[in-house]
C-alpha cells in the first residue's frame, strides 16, 4: 500500500474548519448545544481550545456554520433535479427517491433533523434561514413538479398545500428513527418503502391511476 500524502501546512490549514465543525455535529449530536463544551470539540480534532475560536468566534457561531455545513446535500438535491428529464411523474419519483435517500437513509441528515427540532426554540432564526436556504427550494421543486403535471393534464386538480403530504411519509419515518433507532422501528427496506410510497401516491395524484 502507497503511503499517504503527507498534507503540507497550508493544506492543514485550509481543511481545519472542516475537521472542526465535522468533530462540532458529533459533539451537538451527542450532548446537544448546551451540554456541548468547545474543549471537547478542539479535544477531537487535536487542537487546542483556542484554535476552534480562530475560526469561530463563539459557540453559537460554530452552530450555525456546522448546520450550514451539513445542510449543504439539500443544495445539491435541488440542483440534480434541475438536471431531470422525463414526464412529470418520472421527475417526482425521482426527487423523492433523492429526498428519501438523504434524510432518514443518511445519519448525517437525520441527526440534523434532531438537532434542528431539539435546539429550534434556543435558535429560531437560524432554524428560520435553514428552513428558508435549504428545505424551501426542495419542497417549491416538489410544487413546481406538480403544477407542471396538472396543466400538462397528467396530474389530477390537487390544493397547492399537497406538497406537504407528499413528503410527510418521509418526515415521518426520519422521526421515527430518531426516537426509536432501531429498537421497535426497524429499518424500512429503501424498494419496499418506496415501492409502497409511490403506489399510493400516484393513485392519489394522476389523472388516471394505475
Amino acid at each position: 500500500m502507497a503511503a499517504q500524502k503527507k498534507l503540507t501546512r497550508a493544506e492543514q490549514k485550509a481543511l481545519r474548519p472542516i475537521q472542526i465543525l465535522d468533530a462540532a455535529f458529533e459533539e451537538f449530536v451527542k450532548c446537544g448545544f448546551s451540554g456541548t463544551r468547545v474543549e471537547d470539540i478542539a479535544d477531537r480534532v487535536g487542537v487546542t481550545k483556542g484554535t476552534v475560536y480562530v475560526y469561530f468566534e463563539t459557540k453559537e457561531k460554530l452552530f450555525e456554520a456546522m448546520i450550514n455545513h451539513f445542510s449543504v446535500p439539500f443544495q445539491e438535491l435541488v440542483a440534480i433535479a434541475d438536471r431531470l428529464s422525463g414526464s412529470a411523474t418520472d421527475r417526482l419519483m425521482s426527487i423523492l427517491g433523492l429526498f428519501y435517500e438523504q434524510i432518514p437513509e443518511d445519519r448525517a441528515t437525520r441527526e440534523l433533523t434532531r438537532l434542528v427540532i431539539s435546539e429550534g426554540q434556543r435558535f429560531p432564526d437560524l432554524i428560520d434561514r435553514h428552513h428558508d436556504q435549504f428545505i424551501a427550494p426542495v419542497i417549491a421543486k416538489i410544487d413546481a413538479l406538480i403544477l407542471e403535471g396538472v396543466a400538462s393534464g397528467e396530474f389530477r386538480p390537487i390544493p397547492v398545500e399537497f406538497s406537504d403530504i407528499v413528503v410527510a411519509p418521509i418526515l415521518t419515518t426520519t422521526v421515527l428513527r430518531l426516537i426509536f433507532d432501531d429498537r421497535r422501528v426497524p429499518t424500512p427496506n429503501k424498494e419496499a418503502f418506496l415501492r409502497t410510497y409511490f403506489d399510493l401516491l400516484f393513485n392519489g395524484l394522476l389523472a388516471k391511476p394505475h
